[in-house]
């Protein structure tokens, strides 16, 4: 091995992000003092977006095993279930919030063609994308930038790849404004059976690394999302990787055929880390070795050091391990997608990584010690809530004056950058390439996709309101799930499975592990609940920023993607209202209640408040009653109730058949709760009058509450007689408040 160079140091060590006890424990697994290569190699691979050594204690606890899931969480690239007619589903959802904050076209597309490469490498292939994303101050020059550079990052890497973007979620709030949060979800299907796992098996098969030549962007991008962004961050732009969502197309297509081959053995992307990553994960699952020659991998830089091609995190590659014997096989696939793809080594029997370089050995290193479950660290950190629970428990609606003037208010809730149209976003996404999205023109409150090759559907969703977990943690991370439960429900689907990406600051804070200790308690009996159980994701840390010697951490943001099966005769369930003259209701409870909601925090400026009322059961009992509703075609149309309360959920059901509402509330709510609160649990639906005995007798065999509000009209809008003016009016404010802003 090479000893020309000076061993590294603990302060060496410090720089690459690992601790003092940490560099210790690499030399006391390694036996000797590593160089530099194989230092870097430990960086990387324990930092905390690569080993989870901060949040795995908790994320084992969260339910991983249920009668659809074909693997548990971790054991492969994605979650898979089963979805019954000989089809199964991979599905993912993961974070590149980092890179996007720096270099947001390249983070943002990077990220979307980071998670489609986990789902196409487990040979499914991707019909759909979802995306949830935080910015600061829509009004600030700076989060416009990101906004318009994160977007056209996204929508130029979809629509060139070709899968359609169905859905997704915007927030914004000031708690974003240095640290955006860009997470991306992608959905495949495959059938069961032939898919690929991310194994080593067989010492003597060749490794093979196919796609795209590496190049020096993203060293030490792992490294660089496991700590805090800085005002010196952008000096960090080398980590942020550079994507060609054309040659990412080749690479699936070539992919897909190769597998059809019978030649591959195993096979992982190169995400984060790299080499470094796919080689030491694949040989730990296998309990195997490689032996590797960085000579032969393919580079764009001449003179790449041995570092820089091992932790390279250049998009669209793979690693293969192959048959032996079969290579020329997948030379064949890959040559006819004009997509290199070279042997670079071999199976071993030894547990160690050998990597090579001009003949000599550069790096030895151990698998297993590199990756979760082997020798790298695991840690429970201490916790303690936090001061600012204090002024959220101290908040009372009683405390708050009700608005005079109920229309201006509804005015300054509607216009809210959270609740209007987010259309000038999504009309920059592809929807409907495919053909298969039936969400396009029939809106609903998830996302439906029809399959092919089966009568069924799937139905998904993200979903997750931060500003909720940062008023409880453990509540507000159960209404996540609920939500995307619920918005899956109203849609006509059945909940089977979710993905997460949780989304935190630095789990050093002891104030942040508190938030994540009790998001995933409550994640997890959500999960229980609805018998959704976890098939894996990502976790985000250091999602805060340091500027000018303060600290400020984003919203505890714990987004759930959900995935939900629409069986075969099943109604696809719409949020519009279908015609004038059929009945309102309100299912689930009324309650005077406004904490958390845009009505508290953009009329009254109140920006702690307690999280919205919510009840476990009472949710699950809601959509239980929803399911039953629906397969009796006893209701033209459901909406779940969420930001900007029952006003906005009245609106958005008006808006698209250019219909309207007139309603009455009850006297013995408070207006504004009534209107504005954001109390769980509650779904608005529209019933025709011949069905309304039969609506009426279903909720209350299932003790489940109702209210008549009202009816649907011919484009009014009257609450308790008075006039809330045109529709017109509304729906103008509603489609361009976010265009004029960014246009200003």
């Amino acid at each position: 091995m090479q000893t020309a160079e000076a061993l590294p140091t603990v302060e060496v060590a410090q720089k690459l992000g690992l601790t003092e006890d940490e560099f210790h424990k690499i030399v006391e697994i390694m036996g000797r003092t590593p160089n530099f290569t194989e230092l870097s190699i430990f960086s990387v691979m324990w930092s905390e977006h690569c080993s989870y050594k901060n949040s795995i204690t908790y994320l084992k606890k969260l339910p991983r095993k249920g009668e659809h899931l074909l693997v548990e969480a971790g054991e492969e690239n994605a979650g898979l279930i089963d979805i019954g007619d000989g089809l199964a589903c991979a599905f993912k959802i993961e974070s590149h919030n980092h890179p996007s904050a720096i270099e947001p076209y390249q983070g943002a597309a990077t990220g979307v063609g980071g998670i489609h490469r986990d789902i196409f490498t487990m040979g499914a292939r991707p019909i759909a994308a979802l995306n949830s994303l935080r910015f600061g101050d829509i009004d600030n020059p700076k989060t416009q930038h990101l906004m318009k550079g994160v977007v056209k990052g996204i929508g130029n890497y979809g629509n060139c790849f070709g899968v359609p973007t169905v859905g997704g979620e915007v927030y914004f709030d000031k708690c974003y404004q240095q640290n955006i949060l860009v997470n991306a979800m992608s959905v495949g299907i495959v059938k069961v059976g032939e898919t690929v796992s991310a194994i080593a098996d067989g010492p003597g098969n060749p490794v093979l690394i196919v796609g795209s030549a590496t190049g020096k962007d993203g060293i030490h991008g792992a490294t660089f999302a496991s700590a805090d962004l800085t005002e010196d961050s952008s000096q960090d732009l080398p980590a942020v990787q550079v994507g060609d969502p054309f040659q990412e197309k080749l690479l699936l297509e070539a992919t897909l055929e190769a597998i059809k081959t019978g030649a591959i053995v195993g096979m992982q992307d190169m995400g984060a880390a790299g080499i470094t990553c796919s080689t030491s994960e694949m040989s730990a699952k296998s309990k195997t070795g490689m032996k590797i020659d960085l000579d032969k991998v393919p580079t764009r830089q001449a003179d790449m050091k041995p570092f820089e091609i091992l932790l390279s995190e250049s998009q669209e590659r793979m690693l293969i391990v192959c048959h032996k014997g079969q290579e020329q096989k997948l030379y064949d696939v890959f040559d006819k997608w004009d997509l290199e793809c070279e042997h670079i080594g071999e199976v071993t029997d030894t547990g160690i990584i050998d990597f090579y370089a001009k003949g000599e050995l550069v790096a030895s290193v151990p698998a297993d010690p590199l990756v979760l479950g082997g020798g790298a660290p695991v840690y429970d950190r201490m916790y303690s809530r936090p001061a600012y629970l204090d002024e959220v428990s101290a908040f009372s609606i009683d405390k708050v004056k009700e608005p005079t003037d109920l229309v201006a208010a509804a005015r300054q809730v509607f216009a809210s950058p959270n609740i209007v149209s987010k259309r000038w976003i999504y009309q920059q996404y592809d929807s409907m390439v495919r053909t298969n999205t039936m969400t396009t023109n029939a809106i609903s409150d998830a996302a439906v996709i029809r399959l092919k090759d089966s009568k069924k559907s799937l139905v998904v969703t993200v979903d997750c309101n931060g500003s909720y977990v940062y008023a409880n943690p453990y509540v507000g991370a159960m209404i996540a799930v609920s939500e995307a439960a619920r918005n899956i429900v109203c849609s006509g689907g059945e909940p089977a499975a979710i993905t997460n990406c949780l989304n935190f600051g630095n789990p050093y804070d002891e104030g942040v592990y508190y938030q994540f200790v009790n998001a995933l308690k409550g994640m997890g009996e959500a999960c229980e609940k609805f018998n959704t159980p976890v098939t894996g994701g990502n976790v985000s840390f250091y999602n805060q920023s340091v500027y000018k010697d303060s600290t400020e951490p984003v919203f505890p943001t714990p987004t759930i993607g959900m995935l939900g099966i629409m069986e075969e005769g099943k109604k696809h369930m719409t949020m519009d209202f279908k015609q004038a003259g059929d009945e309102i209701y309100l299912i689930g409870d009324v309650v005077n209640d406004i904490g958390s909601s845009e009505y508290v925090k953009i009329v009254h400026g109140i920006d702690k408040s307690t999280v919205p009322h919510f009840d476990l059961q009472k949710e699950f009992d809601l959509q239980t009653a929803l399911k039953g509703l629906i397969s009796s075609d006893a209701v033209c149309s459901l909406h779940d109730i969420s930001e900007g309360g029952l006003f906005t959920c009245l609106m958005e059901s008006s808006m698209p058949n250019n219909l309207g509402f007139v309603i009455n509330t009850d006297a013995a709510y408070r207006k504004d709760a009534y209107l504005f609160g954001e109390a769980q649990s509650r779904v608005v639906a529209s019933v025709a009058a011949d069905k309304v005995a039969e609506f009426e007798n279903q909720l209350a065999a299932q003790n489940v509450l109702f209210y008549k509000l009202g009816k649907v009209s011919n484009g009014d809008l009257a609450i308790d007689g008075q006039d809330f003016g045109s529709l017109a009016g509304w729906t103008e404010m509603y489609n361009t408040t976010i265009e004029n802003k960014l246009e200003n």
